[in-house]
């Protein structure tokens, strides 16, 4: 008779490579396919840079509104512009992790180290702007712990991350990658859907 060791050590095995892809910190729902999740999960997360154009509109207790969204990401280095009638007129945050400038028209200029700190002191929003990094691509954050359910295809349908809901309500296949083309965003009093008309991503390189 086998020892139990080695009969234990390759069940192991199995059972680690079967949780590879998935993340230590996910716990994963819903009808779809996990194994279908990982291999779209690891298709996705090539995409470092991205062109996107379409709508936002935002719902918070003392300002509402909706208005045009741009967003271009190069890698680390991200330039968002938001205009329209969101109540504050043409309002850019450009920058990377560690330094980051807001410009709100008639308002000036500011900078932070943090995009979060800015957002929050110019425009009063709790808005997880390094996380939306991860889930206008469809991926949940990988830093903190998430909650997620999959739709029948391996994509996901809902996300629960760091006291955010985000739902996933459409995809568009572009450069044949499924990405996300409407979003509906709640947390910290904050209501925000994205609908995306043009996505143009690319896989930059490290």
């Amino acid at each position: 008779m086998l020892p139990m060791r080695n009969l234990l050590l390759p069940l192991l095995a199995l059972l680690l490579a079967g949780c590879a892809g998935l993340g230590p910190q996910e716990s994963v729902q819903g009808p779809g396919n996990p194994e279908d999740w990982k291999s779209h999960k690891a298709r996705i997360s090539h995409i470092d840079g991205w062109q996107i154009s379409g709508k936002i509109g935002i719902r918070a207790p003392q300002d509402s509104g909706s208005g045009t969204l741009f967003w271009l990401q190069r890698q680390d280095y991200f330039d968002i512009r938001l205009s329209g009638p969101l109540g504050r007129g043409a309002t850019r945050l450009t920058g990377r992790s560690d330094a980051v400038t807001l410009e709100v028209a008639g308002q000036g200029r500011f900078e932070a180290q943090s995009p979060e700190a800015l957002v929050e002191s110019q425009l009063g929003w709790q808005l997880p702007v390094s996380n939306l990094l991860w889930w206008i691509r469809g991926l949940p954050a990988p830093d903190s712990r998430s909650r997620i359910s999959l739709d029948h295809n391996g994509r996901l349908a809902t996300l629960q991350q760091d006291n955010w809901d985000v739902q996933y309500l459409a995809y568009e296949e572009e450069d044949g990658l499924a990405l996300p083309s409407r979003i509906k965003l709640e947390g910290r009093d904050l209501q925000i859907t994205l609908v995306i008309k043009d996505w143009q991503p690319r896989q930059l390189g490290h």
